[in-house]
C-alpha cells in the first residue's frame, strides 16, 4: 500500500490535500446552485475575469488575493446591473463583461515581461505550493461559505425553481440572485490559486453534475458533490505523484471524468429499471 498513502506522507503533499479537500466543500456549495441554475458560463466568467485585480496586484506588488476580490466585486456588480437590464441579453452582456475584463488584464499583463510565470499559476493553479495560511484562509472561506448556503438556502432555492413565487414570498430575489453571486465569487477566488482559473470549473461545476442523478434533495447534492469533489482531488494528486502530471490539471481531469462515469452508471441503472418494469409488467399480464 506504499504507492497508495507514500505520496500524502510528505508535507507538501499533505498541506494540498487538506487545500484541495476545503476547495471541493467551498464548490461544491457554491456549484450546486450553478449547475442548478444553468450558470456555468457565468462561472466561466467571473473565474477569467478575476486577471486585472490579480495582475495590477502582481505589478505593484501587493497580494494577490486582495487583487482578485476586488475584481471578483467587479464582476458580481457588473453581473448584477446587467441582470436589471432587460433590453439586453443576459448572456451577451456576461459575455461582454468576460471579454472586457480578459483583455483588460492581458493589457495589463503585457506591460510587464516577468509576469509569465505568475500568469501560469493564475491561469493552471498550484497545488503543491499550498502554505499553512492558505488553509486558514480556505478555512474561513468554508465557513463564511457555509453560512452564507444556510441563511439564503430558501431564497436560494425560490429563486431557483421560481423566481416570481420568490418575489410573492418576500424573498427579495435580487438581492439573493447578487448573494449568490457573491458566493460563486468566494468560491472562485478561494479556488483559483489551487488549480487556477481555467481548471476551477472542473470543481465548481462537475461534482454537482455527477451527484445530480443520485441525490434527492438540494443539500444531498452539495454532500455527494463534497465527497466526488474529495475524491478528484485525492485521486489527481496521487495520480499526479506517480505519473508525473500537473496536479491541478490532473484533479480537475479527474472530477469531469468522475461526472461522466456517473452519468453512465445512471444511464444503465435506468435501462435495467426500465427493463425489470418490462418484465414484471409482461409477467402480470
Amino acid at each position: 500500500m506504499e504507492w497508495l498513502t507514500g505520496p500524502f506522507e510528505v508535507t507538501f503533499v499533505q498541506r494540498a490535500l487538506w487545500g484541495g479537500m476545503l476547495v471541493a466543500a467551498i464548490c461544491a456549495l457554491a456549484g450546486t446552485w450553478v449547475v442548478l441554475r444553468g450558470m456555468a458560463f457565468l462561472g466561466d466568467a467571473m473565474s477569467h475575469g478575476l486577471l486585472p485585480g490579480i495582475a495590477l496586484a502582481a505589478l505593484f506588488g501587493g497580494n494577490l488575493l486582495v487583487g482578485a476580490l476586488l475584481s471578483a466585486a467587479v464582476m458580481t456588480a457588473g453581473v448584477t446591473a446587467l441582470h436589471r437590464t432587460p433590453r439586453l441579453s443576459q448572456d451577451t452582456g456576461i459575455g461582454l463583461l468576460f471579454v472586457g475584463m480578459l483583455s483588460l488584464g492581458v493589457i495589463i499583463v503585457s506591460r510587464s515581461q516577468s509576469f509569465a510565470v505568475d500568469l501560469t499559476g493564475f491561469l493552471f493553479g498550484d497545488v503543491l505550493a499550498v502554505r499553512e495560511q492558505d488553509l486558514l484562509l480556505l478555512g474561513g472561506a468554508l465557513l463564511l461559505s457555509l453560512a452564507v448556503s444556510v441563511l439564503g438556502h430558501r431564497a436560494f432555492l425560490a429563486l431557483t425553481f421560481d423566481s416570481r413565487k420568490a418575489q410573492t414570498l418576500g424573498l427579495r430575489p435580487r438581492l439573493a440572485h447578487a448573494v449568490l453571486l457573491g458566493l460563486l465569487a468566494l468560491a472562485i477566488v478561494a479556488s483559483f490559486h489551487i488549480v487556477g482559473t481555467l481548471l476551477v470549473l472542473g470543481l465548481l461545476i462537475a461534482p454537482p453534475a455527477a451527484a445530480l442523478p443520485w441525490a434527492r434533495s438540494v443539500r444531498g447534492v452539495m454532500a455527494l458533490a463534497a465527497l466526488l469533489g474529495i475524491t478528484a482531488v485525492f485521486g489527481g494528486l496521487l495520480v499526479s505523484w506517480h505519473l508525473s502530471t500537473a496536479a491541478g490539471a490532473t484533479i480537475s481531469a479527474l472530477a469531469v471524468s468522475l461526472f461522466f462515469l456517473s452519468h453512465l452508471a445512471s444511464g444503465l441503472v435506468h435501462r435495467s429499471r426500465a427493463r425489470l418494469l418490462g418484465a414484471h409488467a409482461a409477467a402480470t399480464d
